[in-house]
């Protein structure tokens, strides 16, 4: 059975090399581990240019559960959080903050709508009991992307702090903690560092992890906890995710060798460039302008056609060697195509011709909509 292409956020396809890191077993409390975790931290603070200032504390689970551990650690039982909304992630960041009883204020605004930094300095203006903004930098549910250093800037120049799920944006796209003001950036090993899924990380200014002790509900997703057990033994508090571990320590040699975020990012961009102007030759529309448009993942409107269906859409394709991911808007009928993974420009064509010959199964004929570039 030929193994699909997964054209998805993540989990995302990997290399050969990623998969081969993970026949090794690894003793959890071994010093050559120890030294494995110690170097994935490293590097991975290195890659934010935060070495001088951050740490990188890494954590069993997906994304989710090192955004509920930053959240639940960094922000006092006493602190109230900031939200600007634009789309599915923001509003899960916005339940973790009920499910943590942490006070939050939800600054709306649309899905196609980048989270605008002067309605996020009014709103800090305006309540001096904020403590925090909570930002996702490129929203996954539609591939939008927020104006992280603009906004960061106007943060600190009220002496709020910034707490950053770059999930989908982190090792893609360029985040510099010299010259970027964050107290803590979220990702996970199975994005844009094409790893395997399975270990979160947060990259967080050291003297504000230093000043989180006892703020956290949990006892698993306790950062300080976490980090303090770490800089004292060298160890995870838990069993630590090892195969994950060395999987991530392969990709990120790889990562390295393409030449960092600057490659990695172009050729995501090359991905999506190509994905796109497929599309829009087959009639599809994008969600977005290109302009709002992040290199990662792509919303793309569903064929208004009676014949249209996600599941068959997506089962055609699959059969064919890719695997879309279905819509994340709750008012317009969409899907989504990623451009992450261990992937190029080659693969994506395929995947348009995939598509391309499912829609022609399905009796469904469209116009180019290749004028949809505002």
């Amino acid at each position: 059975m030929t193994t699909p292409i997964l054209l998805t956020p993540g989990p995302l396809t990997t290399s050969l090399q990623t998969k081969q890191a993970m026949l090794v077993d690894w003793g959890s409390w071994d010093q050559t581990f120890n030294q494995l975790t110690a170097s994935v931290c490293q590097d991975i603070t290195q890659i934010a240019n935060g070495q001088d200032t951050h740490v990188c504390i890494p954590l069993q689970g997906s994304g989710t559960f090192a955004v509920e551990a930053a959240l639940g650690t960094l922000v006092c039982p006493r602190g109230k959080v900031l939200v600007p909304n634009n789309g599915a992630y923001c509003q899960r960041i916005v339940r973790i903050l009920d499910y943590l009883k942490r006070p939050v204020v939800v600054l709306d605004h649309r899905e196609d709508e980048p989270a605008n930094p002067e309605r996020i300095e009014a709103a800090l203006a305006a309540d001096a009991t904020i403590t925090h903004v909570a930002l996702v930098h490129c929203e996954t549910g539609t591939g939008i992307l927020n104006p992280l250093q603009e906004i960061a800037q106007r943060v600190a120049h009220h002496g709020r702090h910034l707490i950053v799920d770059a999930m989908s944006s982190f090792a893609a796209l360029p985040i510099d903690l010299t010259n970027t003001p964050i107290d803590a950036l979220i990702a996970a090993s199975g994005k844009c560092l094409e790893g395997v899924p399975g270990m979160g990380f947060v990259i967080t200014r050291k003297d504000r992890m230093e000043a989180a002790s006892g703020n956290c509900h949990s006892l698993a997703l306790d950062l300080h906890e976490q980090w303090a057990y770490m800089l004292k033994t060298g160890q995870w508090r838990f069993t630590p995710p090892t195969h994950v571990v060395a999987a991530l320590r392969s990709a990120l040699d790889q990562f390295l060798a393409e030449g960092g975020t600057a490659a990695r990012g172009a050729r995501y961009l090359r991905n999506c460039t190509t994905l796109v102007e497929g599309m829009r030759e087959l009639g599809l529309r994008t969600f977005l302008p290109d302009a709002m448009q992040a290199p990662i993942i792509v919303t793309f409107h569903a064929p208004d056609h009676p014949a249209f269906e996600f599941a068959t859409l997506y089962q055609g394709v699959r059969d064919r060697g890719f695997i879309l991911y279905p819509g994340k808007l709750t008012q317009i009928e969409t899907f989504r195509v990623g451009c992450i993974g261990a992937i190029g420009a080659q693969e994506v064509s395929r995947a348009v011709d995939a598509i391309a010959q499912t829609l022609h199964e399905m009796g469904i004929h469209l116009q180019s909509s290749l004028s949809n570039r505002v």
